[in-house]
């Protein structure tokens, strides 16, 4: 599900100057009162990853905080960074290896402000007909994509470091047909694809899977969700932002403390006629994602330095950067600004 179509950065430019990026919306409390509005762009429509946000929204945590919260929903794959770089939206849901790129490649004035899931989601997923046990054995296969040339790179990462040949394989764009594609035998696995739904969707339609997280197999381990702020944002409202991620959490609470009334709040949320969910599909989702969000060595939001310098020195090394950024030119944990 990563959603989108690869845009080039350049759209994120055209975006920056204001082009007319916009965003469908979902407000919160409409009697705001004196309340501060936030933005908040998520990264596709609401599923099992949100529940934390609808739950805090629900049971008034961000009002607590003087908080209005509006939901918006992105219409292109880069809102979340461009409208928030752009100082259009308060805070978006993105991911770090696409954060390090555009601050490297493009300087764009945005930054990480705290990881939402703290191991990678994305998954290389293989019908298990196929036989595929391990990276290794997609050497010489035909490997689908979702236009993101990072997606290959972590796939011929995987190959090397199980013991493969990277260059035999063959790989195709298939756009939005990531699970189709493998029911149809047009390829015999995909990247790009998520543990946390096109694998419970593929399980929910009976199919038997294999599937490899990257970081088990020479890629470094990245946070795949992250909330992220303008620099502007940062500098000028770092209370505000305290304020949002107090709530958050808080909300995360409730979710894992209380995962079916989360779930419950969650369904009362999707957004039927855009993105219509199986309600089992998204148990199986949050039951995934809760110990990828929060670890004893991790609280959820915290973010640790060498992660991102890890990352850093992969993209780089594998040319998807042009300079490496300083780590914290792409982060900063709220909990540290003043």
């Amino acid at each position: 599900m990563k959603k989108f179509k690869y845009l080039a950065l350049l759209l994120v430019l055209i975006c920056l100057i204001g082009t007319g990026c916009s965003a469908g919306t979902q407000s919160s409390k409409k009697d705001s009162g004196k309340l501060e509005d936030v933005d908040v762009v998520l990264d596709w429509y609401p599923n099992a990853i949100h529940s934390f946000i609808y739950a805090a929204i629900e049971n008034g945590y961000y009002k607590e905080q003087g908080l209005n919260v509006h939901i918006k929903f992105p219409s292109n794959a880069t809102d979340p960074l461009t409208l928030t770089a752009a100082n259009k939206a308060t805070i978006g849901i993105y991911y770090q290896p696409d954060i390090i790129m555009s601050r490297a490649n493009e300087n764009i004035p945005i930054k990480s402000v705290g990881a939402i899931v703290h191991t990678p989601l994305n998954v290389v997923i293989a019908l298990k007909e196929k036989n595929i046990n391990s990276p290794k054995d997609l050497a010489g296969k035909t490997i689908g994509f979702s236009g993101n040339p990072l997606n290959v790179e972590y796939v011929k990462t995987m190959i090397k470091a199980d013991g493969g040949d990277p260059s035999s394989i063959k790989t195709i764009d298939v756009g939005f047909e990531l699970l189709s594609s493998m029911t149809t035998k047009k390829v015999d696995a995909t990247t790009g694809g998520l543990i946390n739904h096109e694998v419970p969707v593929l399980k929910h339609e009976g199919h038997q899977l294999n599937y490899f997280d990257p970081s088990k197999y020479g890629v470094p381990n990245y946070y795949e969700e992250i909330f992220v702020a303008s620099d502007k944002t940062i500098k000028e409202k770092p209370e505000t932002l305290k304020k949002f991620m107090k709530a958050s959490q808080k909300g995360f609470e409730f979710m894992k403390q209380n995962p079916d009334k989360a779930l419950k709040i969650l369904m009362n949320n999707q957004q039927k006629e855009n993105f219509p969910l199986v309600e089992a599909v998204e148990k199986e989702s949050m039951d995934t994602l809760l110990p990828k969000m929060d670890s004893k060595e991790e609280p959820f939001l915290t973010q640790n330095k060498k992660v991102w310098e890890d990352h850093i020195n992969w993209l780089y090394q594998k040319g998807l950067i042009k300079q490496k950024p300083k780590a914290e030119d792409c982060f900063v944990n709220i909990t540290d600004l003043k």
